[in-house]
């Protein structure tokens, strides 16, 4: 159901929003076709980017000739503004033609031209086409002419253009260029010379560019009294502490915002801007799989094991910090305060696949299953055309979903992950099919190599009660072997998820032992109570063939998680969840009581789907130390009926 509303209502608001806010219009004032007011900041280009990511993956699994339309009138559109050189960036182009590469650590050109690759690699994969493919290596192109063999001064400050060149790299295989180049990006960061000096210079660069658009701005509008530009709502507030602004300095003139304070093995500790610094570690281990470098792999556990134990909300929420838009100290998470930006979640999701990709360890899909459905998909309200950008775990009043931000960053990039989401639910290696997520799908004709030097095709319905209930049925449906006598050998590595009681497998109706060998006594507490860790693969070795059933059953048990002593104020306090979801109370709900101040009673929860709330959701009753009924929903739906108070940690009895 998710995903139905993204390809049927959300893509469509998010075109319209980019209309009317000025941004496809500045990509039009750029190819010379319109005379108007470049409108948004100066990374504005990359949300259309994002957006034409996300309408060719809806396109290509669900068809609608409105929605293709839109795509080839962004595409000739695009075509039109990029320069003959390939450089594309509304901003300069509009504003200081022949101007370029300005300001790196601030102003996002490289970030935006990550964008666009991105969206011509999906495009290219989703359709086959090379139409945006085409204006995607001119810009990758322009780039690589630019910045090949340049010193550190030339690593960008917001991460994305090194994942863009590993995939580009990923399709094309024709030279090493762009593999190289995203190395470059990554070797260097952390190694430029007086950062200090840099960023201040930078920043006061940015200030005169800024000032001078404005400038401009009010010259058109002198000229232009009827021009309106487009009014955007407010944005989210985000309760921030007395030195917050101290915070943000030291952490910028330091360079441990923009992740350039050391180099890339020595950055063990998660710091800086959340988005950013999850971005930089997706691009880290596309790189380390592609390169096989250990120290990297190395760098990047130890970093991941940091944010786990130590700097991450029980939602899988990052970012304490609202300032930083990041990461605060050890065990700083405080819910009223928490940032945990919905593009942190999203981009912690592709560092997470990554990661699982390059180890085959379950803790990283049981993160990705975790964000998913908490930190990620509350960013969407479920209607697909309200939004949030921070996402606290408390609430009074002050966080409101809006169609709209002045920076909309997270609208389309959670529209692009969710139609992108059949990308991450398996994986196969030499005679292994590696299940990763339980999501209702269909797999067709997936080739696997088996270890005997034989290869199957083989097609496989799952059904999956998740997240309401524990049931899933995994169906072959169609086997092919290149051995002549047939068989198909192969393992099903099947995730015991970290908040399953327990798992039951049977194949065709024949019950099989688990056997699990994730020792986890022995790990650090996680701040949060929630640890990923705990997951493990169950592999199942058998001779399929077309027909065999696999159903698996887990244990979904209402847990009540408590915090580490270290983080302040959690004594006393739970937070609830049931299977992958992450529960609160809303005010809304829960009339005439104080949802920051009431005790819950321990042994009172009970799961009850209810058709007709919130869409379709479990929720959970329970009762007061006073008697009092509570009504709990899963976090990822608060705030769908207007302005409310919310909490995750609640007193317990």
């Amino acid at each position: 159901d998710r995903l139905e509303v993204n390809a049927q209502r959300a893509i469509f608001h998010q075109w319209d929003q980019l209309l009317a806010s000025g941004c496809i219009e500045n990509f039009r004032i750029a190819a010379g076709r319109a005379d108007g007011l470049r409108e948004g900041w100066f990374f504005a280009d990359s949300d259309a980017y994002k957006w034409l990511e996300a309408a060719a993956r809806i396109q290509s699994a669900q068809p609608d000739p409105r929605l293709a339309n839109l795509i080839d009138e962004m595409i000739v559109l695009l075509a039109a503004a990029q320069m003959p050189d390939g450089y594309l960036f509304t901003y300069n182009q509009i504003h200081f033609p022949g101007v370029r590469w300005q300001n790196l650590q601030i102003e996002h050109e490289l970030y935006c031209h990550g964008h666009l690759i991105e969206a011509g690699v999906s495009h290219y994969e989703a359709t086959g086409r090379t139409d945006l493919l085409a204006i995607a290596r001119r810009a990758a192109d322009r780039i690589v002419e630019d910045f090949r063999g340049k010193g550190a001064d030339y690593t960008p400050g917001h991460e994305e253009i090194e994942i863009a060149l590993l995939r580009l790299h990923h399709i094309t295989q024709d030279d090493t260029a762009y593999l190289d180049l995203a190395r470059q990006f990554i070797e260097q960061r952390g190694r430029i010379p007086h950062f200090l000096r840099t960023v201040v210079q930078q920043n006061f660069q940015m200030g005169q560019r800024r000032g001078f658009v404005q400038q401009e701005k009010q010259a058109y509008l002198a000229v232009h009294p009827d021009f309106k530009p487009f009014q955007l709502p407010p944005d989210n507030s985000s309760k921030k502490s007395f030195f917050s602004p101290l915070r943000w300095y030291a952490s910028a003139l330091s360079g441990k915002y923009f992740q350039q304070h050391a180099p890339i093995r020595e950055q063990i500790v998660p710091v800086g801007h959340s988005v950013r610094f999850a971005y930089l570690e997706t691009a880290v281990a596309m790189l380390a799989r592609e390169s096989g470098d250990l120290t990297l792999r190395s760098t990047l556990e130890q970093v991941w094991e940091h944010m786990v134990t130590r700097r991450m909300y029980v939602t899988g929420g990052i970012g304490s910090q609202p300032g930083l838009e990041g990461f605060g100290n050890d065990y700083e998470l405080d819910p009223e305060f928490a940032y945990a930006e919905t593009c942190a979640a999203l981009a912690s999701l592709f560092w997470n696949w990554e990661m699982a990709q390059l180890t085959g360890e379950a803790k990283f899909s049981d993160l990705f299953e975790w964000q998913l459905y908490n930190a990620a998909a509350v960013g969407m309200g479920i209607d697909g055309t309200t939004y949030l950008y921070n996402n606290p775990l408390a609430c009074k009043g002050s966080v409101v979903r809006q169609p709209w931000y002045a920076v909309p960053c997270c609208p389309s990039n959670i529209s692009r992950t969710w139609a992108n989401l059949s990308q991450y639910i398996f994986s196969t290696s030499p005679g292994i099919f590696r299940i990763h997520q339980y999501i209702g799908s269909k797999i067709t004709n997936e080739i696997l190599q088996l270890e005997n030097g034989y290869t199957i095709c083989v097609s496989i319905d799952m059904e999956s009660g998740l997240p309401w209930d524990g049931q899933v049925r995994l169906l072959i449906t169609d086997i092919a072997s290149s051995n002549p006598d047939r068989s198909a050998p192969f393992g099903f590595q099947l995730r015991l998820p970290s908040w399953a009681g327990g798992m039951s497998i049977t194949i065709n109706g024949n019950p099989i032992p688990v056997s699990l060998t994730n020792p986890v006594e022995e790990k650090e507490q996680t701040a949060s109570g929630y640890d990923p860790r705990r997951a493990d693969f169950q592999t199942i070795q058998h001779s399929w063939a077309a027909g065999d059933e696999v159903v698996i059953a887990f244990d979904m048990p209402v847990q009540l998680r408590h915090a580490h002593p270290k983080v302040k104020g959690h004594q006393g306090k739970v937070a609830v969840t049931r299977g992958p979801l992450v529960y609160c109370l809303e005010d809304i709900d829960n009339p005439g009581i104080d949802i920051f101040n009431l005790q819950v009673d321990p042994g009172s929860f009970i799961p009850v789907f209810d058709p007709a709330l919130l869409g379709g959701i479990t929720r959970l009753q329970a009762t007061t130390k006073d008697g009092k009924p509570l009504v709990l929903i899963p976090y990822f739906v608060w705030g769908n009926r207007g302005s409310s108070q919310m909490t995750v940690w609640m007193n317990l009895l």
